[in-house]
């Protein structure tokens, strides 16, 4: 059976895994109408093959998926209200600036530990620059499905090129349809979860 635990055993040791508790509702900012088209499509494809909703509104926050594009750090701090949504943001953008970071992501919890929104900052750097959006778009959607580990795609990519054309890796893939299914937790801090994990993986679901 694949141990499916280092996608969620994070680098302090623990394990910790979660996933949407509510349907998704993204907007981005910062971008043109043709990149926002392309970062829903890819939202919305991740979002069927988990099983998962989307939303018009969320009637807690409006939108819980926020993606801010921007080409410098600082232009976070002039983003009205983010401050309020985004704890400490002021001392966030020091410690990007300072890694010299070109992504970031921010998850917060309901009370069942499951996702209740996330906050994707991308800043537009020589890198990600050469990124085509369709590429993007899909990995940033990939990464905010669950909670993944902090270490869980450091030596592989959740994406492979076929044909030139970026997808999502079947085993990626196959974690995720797992990790949605009805029966499975909706948030886990027990190894045993990867065991339970890795048997639905294992058969057809």
């Amino acid at each position: 059976m694949t141990d499916l635990s280092p996608y969620f055993t994070r680098s302090d040791g623990a394990y910790v895994f979660a996933r949407w508790g509510r349907p998704i509702v993204p907007v981005v900012f910062g971008v043109d109408d043709a990149t926002l088209s392309v970062f829903k499509g890819a939202i919305e494809a991740v979002v069927v093959l988990a099983c998962h909703k989307m939303d018009e509104v969320d009637t807690e926050l409006g939108a819980n998926l926020m993606v801010f594009f921007c080409r410098d750090w600082a232009e976070l701090t002039e983003v009205p209200h983010l401050d309020r949504l985004v704890p400490d943001l002021a001392p966030l953008v020091a410690r990007l600036q300072q890694a010299d970071a070109n992504q970031y992501r921010i998850f917060r919890f309901d009370d069942h530990g499951g996702i209740k929104a996330a906050f994707v900052f991308l800043r537009l750097d020589a890198h990600l620059d050469q990124v085509p959006a369709d590429t993007l778009a899909l990995s940033q959607a990939v990464q905010v499905i669950v909670l993944w580990s902090d270490l869980a795609f450091t030596d592989t990519p959740p994406l492979a090129l076929v044909d030139g054309k970026a997808v999502l890796r079947p085993e990626v893939a196959d974690v995720i349809r797992a990790a949605y299914d009805r029966v499975m937790p909706i948030a886990a801090r027990d190894p045993a979860h990867a065991l339970r994990l890795a048997a639905r993986v294992q058969r057809p679901m």
